[in-house]
């Protein structure tokens, strides 16, 4: 990945059920508390909406538009509209973000990133680590035998956090 520094890219990859979403939703405090400014993208595998019908950024949508930003005092969004172009890569939409020291990745699995792999074994899915060099440890809520990257407790968001500091070279405030 071609990055401007300082931000780091790392990510979270698992199977639907895995726990992804409420692993990065524990990281992001532990993270922000050490002083690092961090920001998330997710991967949807469906289509989903922002905003609601009838709503005036869903009507200029619905009208054509490209883009619809909507601006506030407290917050503003983005929604690009494909328009039947092709789903932009991870690169690609890591360029429209502003740089932070830290953006976690949700999803895209087979990005090129280097990964954190959630994984639980009720689920019967396979490891992603086995098939992917880019996936530099599990955490799993099972002891997982055979690995050839590190093993982190699921639960252990604090340990998980030393993790990732360390592997993207990061130093807490």
């Amino acid at each position: 990945m071609n990055l401007p520094e300082p931000m780091r890219v790392f990510g979270l990859a698992g199977w639907s059920g895995s726990g992804k979403t409420t692993l990065v939703a524990r990281l992001l405090p532990e993270l922000t508390r050490r002083g690092i400014v961090v920001s998330t993208v997710k991967h949807a595998h469906h289509s989903f909406d922002l905003d609601q019908p009838g709503k005036d950024s869903w009507r200029h949508r619905e009208a054509g538009a490209s883009e619809v930003m909507i601006a506030s005092e407290r917050r503003w969004a983005l929604i690009h509209e494909h328009r039947g172009a092709p789903e932009p890569s991870l690169d690609a939409l890591i360029r429209r973000m502003a740089p932070v020291d830290l953006l976690l990745v949700e999803g895209f699995k087979h990005g090129s990133h280097d990964k954190l792999e959630v994984h639980r074994p009720a689920l019967g899915k396979p490891l992603l680590c086995r098939d992917d060099p880019r996936v530099v440890a599990v955490a799993s809520d099972l002891p997982v035998a055979g690995l050839a990257v590190p093993l982190l407790a699921l639960d252990d968001v604090a340990a998980i956090t030393r993790f990732i500091l360390d592997h993207c070279r990061l130093k807490a405030a």
